[in-house]
């Protein structure tokens, strides 16, 4: 690969989209950009305010039908090419509310999925290992 491109590489730039969650998964989200010990800015990755701007998702909560074409729209509005990262059990399976009425997910069903990060809520450290698997699997997809 040519050196010049593999130095221009950026930073992936995060973004978190709820979809519906009781927020115990933004709660351990939080800590990993506010608590140096967990701080995701270590590992080269900045979140972000702009879907427009981001190149990871983290997607929490189980995609109730209030929330789905708001969801689906925003990460519509991600640039290709987007890793995205369900975060916790909810949009991998609903979670504690699979079987409620309003729940449309799992999200696999609307939204490709690159990573699971398991846990209700899952651990900080586990949180960063998604977030290294979805920032190694976006680099090499961009080449590098």
């Amino acid at each position: 690969m040519n050196l010049v491109k593999k130095l221009a590489v950026r930073s992936p730039w995060l973004y978190r989209i709820n979809a519906g969650s009781c927020n115990g998964c933004d709660v351990e989200l939080a800590t990993t950009a506010c608590i140096p010990r967990y701080d995701v800015e270590r590992l080269g990755c900045k979140y972000c305010g702009s879907p427009r701007h981001a190149d990871i998702v983290l997607i929490t909560g189980p995609l109730t039908a209030r929330v789905k074409d708001k969801v689906l729209r925003v990460w519509d509005e991600i640039p290709a090419p987007k890793i995205t990262v369900a975060v916790g059990i909810c949009p991998v399976s609903g979670g504690v509310f699979r079987d409620g009425y309003p729940i449309e997910g799992p999200l696999d069903r609307y939204i490709p999925i690159d990573i699971n990060v398991p846990g209700c809520p899952p651990r900080p450290q586990a949180i960063i290992e998604g977030v290294v698997k979805a920032r190694d699997l976006w680099l090499e997809r961009i080449g590098g």
